[in-house]
């Protein structure tokens, strides 16, 4: 069975899509982040919980305030991207779920009550999402740099607050010279999938 995607589609989203390292200077405008986040905000999450928070840092300021909580090896790159995300899990998310499942709005209370079931919660969906946003940058012709070298409580400190917890970093941009590396070997079928 073949998939009903477009082969040139899977391979700008999955096959030839490598992490970037390096980017142009074209800027990422406004409407590219909005046209990204309308084609992801549909991917599926628990009780559509969607958990995920993004934080863009666009000013020189801003950066300037991220760049030290970037590990040695990020901040060149983090330094250059056109724009960095920081994407974090939402983890008082629950406060939306009576508008956002309105089939069981009693959701909120039933299975979110506690502070750390949420927190689990938002972090498992939020990653999810996560993901969808790395798909929906590709799927923008732009390239991605997704990062978890960074210290995560300074990054909440700078830039969050007690209820965010920051997943991961991404740089997003038009890919510059020697962008990335070689494509890396990956699991075979048999190496992953057990059938029981």
């Amino acid at each position: 069975m073949s998939l009903v995607l477009d082969p040139a589609a899977q391979d700008l989203l999955f096959r030839e899509a490598r992490t970037a390292n390096t980017f142009t200077d074209e800027p990422v405008s406004e409407e590219q982040v909005r046209a990204i986040y309308d084609l992801v905000k549909y991917g599926p999450t628990a009780f559509n919980q969607t958990p995920l928070r993004i934080t863009l840092v666009r000013s020189p300021e801003a950066r300037e305030r991220l760049l030290p909580h970037m590990a040695e090896g990020n901040r060149p790159k983090t330094a250059t991207a056109p724009l960095v995300a920081i994407l974090a899990a939402d983890n008082e998310f629950h406060e939306e779920l009576p508008a956002l499942f309105p089939a069981f709005p009693a959701a909120k209370d039933a299975f979110f009550a506690e502070r750390p079931v949420r927190e689990r919660s938002a972090a498992m969906n939020a990653a999810l999402q996560a993901a969808y946003f790395i798909v929906g940058v590709r799927a923008a012709g732009l390239a991605a740099g997704p990062m978890t070298g960074f210290d995560f409580e300074g990054v909440r400190t700078e830039f969050l607050d007690d209820d965010h917890t920051p997943l991961m970093i991404v740089n997003i941009g038009k890919p510059g010279p020697d962008a990335s590396y070689p494509r890396s070997p990956r699991l075979a079928y048999e190496d992953v999938v057990t059938t029981v």
